[in-house]
């Protein structure tokens, strides 16, 4: 007799053929490290994004002889998040595979599935968007009990006011209102985007930015670690080692910015994940003075030594634990200091 679950699967089989074990449109289908279905269902092809991520795309896979091969080969070998994951490019623009065709993307609330999980992001593409402009991609995240609508409310950390309509902007939800990125989820979650924004729309892969507060910046930092070469830079804002880091070998572009009087997050837990790159980008060892507590300044010191392309500043303010710090004259800094951080690369 058959039990329930079977009878289920015996009766869609009338239906439509059903494949166990294949992923369905848009989901991933391989990667480094990935171990769920290699395989989509009827319709779709499973289309290589990069190294650490292939996703299920409507269509046939290109054939080659013989005609049971295609062009499509996933990788399953194992290598350590720290690796080198390399984003596709469209060929002959040096932009993404979206370049060139219609965005597939809106702007808008989106759900995707990762790990069988349902996961939320809010998506700002630029007004007149020009799939033969190659735009920068800011990751906006949240802080703990926060969400992507505040993050969007507060127009990407304050970027999107400054951006002159040329970024595309993504705040993604954590689980659970954070990032504690359990078993990698939720980089997971951000491979997932990135090749889905890079597949539907013109993107520099070169360009590729995250920044948030407190579990945001933590979360930032982990993105640093994890996926240095899918990501350009990161500003973490009075962030901490709080979402792991797998990896952090590689050099990547670092601001980090933290008040002396951070009474959440001590600034002593700022200084030490800035230190892995002042380390790991070969900055000389300097004095960073910082300002006294309730003084309404801040101290910016940008280091020297470092590696060409991958400088590390930190900005060391007289406040609490603020995503938005202010000095005494009234005026917010932090938007205008991360802004021209990821502009200074090309």
């Amino acid at each position: 007799m058959l039990t329930s679950a079977l009878l289920g699967v015996a009766l869609l089989g009338f239906f439509v053929p059903v494949v166990v074990g294949q992923s369905n449109v848009w989901d991933q289908c391989g990667g480094l490290e990935w171990t769920g279905p290699k395989s989509c269902t009827s319709g779709n092809c499973c289309t290589y994004s990069y190294d650490w991520f292939s996703q299920c795309i409507p269509g046939k896979c290109a054939e080659i002889d013989p005609p049971t091969t295609t062009l499509q080969t996933v990788t399953t070998s194992t290598t350590s998040q720290g690796g080198t994951p390399s984003p596709t490019s469209s060929p002959g623009t040096g932009g993404s595979a979206g370049c060139g065709k219609s965005p597939t993307l809106t702007n808008g609330i989106k759900s995707i599935t990762v790990n069988g999980k349902t996961r939320q992001y809010t998506l700002r593409v630029p007004d007149n968007y020009n799939s033969n402009t190659k735009y920068k991609v800011v990751f906006g995240l949240h802080w703990l009990n926060g969400n992507m609508g505040n993050v969007v409310s507060a127009g990407y950390y304050g970027l999107q006011s400054l951006s002159n309509n040329q970024v595309i902007f993504v705040a993604p939800n954590g689980l659970n209102s954070g990032w504690a990125n359990s078993g990698g989820e939720d980089i997971q979650f951000i491979d997932q985007l990135v090749a889905l924004i890079q597949g539907g729309l013109c993107v520099n892969p070169k360009q590729i930015f995250a920044t948030g507060f407190s579990y945001g910046g933590a979360m930032s930092y982990s993105i640093a670690c994890s996926r240095p070469d899918v990501f350009r830079a990161v500003a973490v804002i009075a962030g901490a080692l709080l979402s792991g880091c797998n990896g952090g070998t590689t050099p990547i572009a670092y601001l980090g910015i933290h008040g002396v009087a951070d009474s959440v997050l001590n600034i002593s837990q700022g200084r030490t994940i800035r230190d892995k790159y002042l380390a790991l980008n070969k900055c000389t060892n300097q004095n960073a003075p910082e300002p006294a507590r309730g003084s309404g300044t801040h101290i910016k010191t940008t280091y020297s030594g470092c590696t060409s392309g991958y400088p590390v500043v930190w900005i060391a303010h007289s406040g609490d634990h603020v995503g938005d710090p202010k000095d005494n004259n009234g005026q917010y800094w932090a938007p205008g200091e991360t802004w021209t951080f990821f502009s200074q690369f090309t």
